[in-house]
């Protein structure tokens, strides 16, 4: 009884995929005049039969295209077809309305991994300053801070412009801005005044930082 009941959400998702392209394939079929305007479509029994699904779901199919004008369902007479360029129509509105949902799954999808991500570099992050706190006296790549003033060169330029890493061999690996952390800023992050930039580098790196933004 249990898989019964986990399983009917899942057949109620797939039939309205079914539903929606079978609409688009009938208004394919229209527009490629295999099935004429003027022409009464099968009933809904024979229909289910030749898509292999329930007569409720070429209703639906049917109720679609009646929405666009490409169908009229008229009761004891059936689905006649009324209209090869509403059929044109709807086979343009479906494809951006599903290209539409892939995008925003798509989208959905790399929030997910990039919030994962941010998760893991906050960890990363923190860990990598408390052990170089830790052992600080012996750690080769140590981190730094430095805290961008009013009046230098890094106020309203980013880290690509400025060839950071090219110029004193540190790489960013957060700011803190305004009480927050900004971890792993790309190069093209515009910096501000009182930014601090979080960074691990060679022992003099420090130094050729603020020779080169002070």
């Amino acid at each position: 009884m249990e898989n019964k009941a986990k399983a009917a959400p899942r057949k109620r998702h797939e039939s309205i995929a079914v539903y929606e392209k079978i609409a688009l394939d009938i208004a394919y079929r229209i527009v490629r005049r295999e099935i004429a305007e003027g022409v009464r479509l099968s009933g809904r029994s024979v229909m289910s039969s030749e898509y292999g699904v329930s007569p409720e779901t070429i209703r639906r199919s049917f109720s679609l295209l009646e929405e666009m004008g490409v169908v009229e369902v008229k009761h004891n007479s059936g689905v006649h077809v009324i209209s090869r360029e509403n059929a044109k129509k709807y086979i343009t509105k479906y494809s951006k309305s599903n290209e539409n949902r892939e995008l925003l799954s798509k989208i959905r999808h790399v929030l997910t991994e990039r919030e994962q991500i941010d998760k893991e570099l906050f960890i990363l992050t923190k860990d990598l300053i408390e052990a170089n706190d830790r052992f600080s006296a012996s750690n080769p790549f140590p981190t730094y801070e430095y805290t961008i003033k009013d009046g230098s060169l890094a106020v309203g330029n980013c880290l690509g412009e400025l060839n950071f890493w090219q110029k004193t061999g540190g790489t960013v690996i957060a700011i803190r801005r305004d009480g927050s952390i900004l971890l792993s800023p790309g190069p093209k992050l515009e910096l501000l005044e009182l930014d601090t930039l979080i960074f691990v580098g060679i022992q003099d790196s420090l130094a050729k930082t603020q020779e080169l933004l002070d």
